[in-house]
């Protein structure tokens, strides 16, 4: 939470995309589930306790949430942590987008009703490494080898270039191996139903 708050680069996340984090998450004891699958997010003016799963990409939910997670139960908003750039960035603009909140919201709301009214599934979505490890690696090949040094106003050769592919190729597979022992499930066995 502390990181939602303070890395200025969130606040992208927050503004234009709409990932938003709950003040408010609790975490199940399970040794067995994922943290995605152990979050339960509690909605304030309901009490109900909602998956963490419920704003997810399989669900094309984890986006769009300017302002706030949508309760589908009291259809209310839950209140999230809002990021301190975003913050500074929200007052700066304050005098444009102020008088057009009040709509922007009530459209929002009934778009969330509507995708909230169709069924959501709250299991965990097969997990990729190989494919996360590679769209960073084709990400930071992009960034590293052509846009930073184009920046920095040096040359890329074609030498700089070919050398880049094997080695962000490999560090992006060692990126979704590192993703996947984090983030990785544990298989349940028939030992641990007993």
């Amino acid at each position: 939470m502390l990181h939602w708050l303070i890395n200025p680069g969130l606040a992208f996340n927050e503004l234009v995309l709409g990932q938003r984090v709950p003040k408010i998450s609790l975490i199940e004891r399970h040794q067995t589930k994922t943290l995605a699958e152990k979050t339960i997010i509690p909605c304030p003016h309901c009490g109900t306790l909602h998956s963490g799963l419920k704003w997810s990409p399989q669900n094309n939910t984890a986006f769009r949430n300017w302002f706030g997670l949508y309760c589908d139960n009291c259809g209310k908003v839950i209140p999230c942590l809002t990021n301190l750039t975003s913050y500074i960035i929200l007052g700066l603009t304050f005098p444009i987008w102020y008088w057009f909140k009040d709509n922007w919201k009530a459209k929002w709301l009934e778009e969330q009703r509507k995708k909230f009214s169709n069924p959501l599934s709250l299991s965990q979505p097969e997990f990729k490494w190989w494919y996360i490890g590679l769209r960073w690696e084709v990400s930071m090949y992009v960034f590293m080898t052509i846009l930073l040094p184009l920046i920095e106003g040096e040359v890329i050769n074609q030498r700089t270039l070919l050398i880049g592919v094997p080695v962000w190729t490999i560090a992006g597979l060692l990126f979704g191996a590192t993703m996947k022992a984090i983030v990785g499930k544990r298989k349940i066995t028939v030992s641990d139903i007993k």
